[in-house]
């Protein structure tokens, strides 16, 4: 995937958690599926984000950022912010 379309599907998910974050905000209760799919945009976000700054370190570096691969969830999801 090539950084222009990394950065369109960060949009598409953010557009989606966003949406969904409406949604729960006016039905508090929700549901276990929407609390499911949250969490996994948040997951595929932060792999997302991760890439693309993978691709540009790559690419600062001189080396092909086309080698950088997403990470596993449980890898992403331990970073500090």
């Amino acid at each position: 995937m090539n950084d222009e379309a990394l950065i369109q599907r960060i949009g598409a998910l953010v557009e989606e958690e966003h949406a969904l974050e409406r949604a729960l905000a006016q039905d508090p209760e929700g549901t276990p599926e929407a609390d499911t799919r949250l969490r996994q945009l948040e997951v595929a976000l932060d792999q997302c984000w991760d890439l693309l700054r993978q691709r540009r370190a790559r690419r600062n570096a001189g080396v092909d950022p086309e080698e950088a691969s997403a990470r596993p969830a449980d890898i992403v999801e331990r970073y500090q912010q």
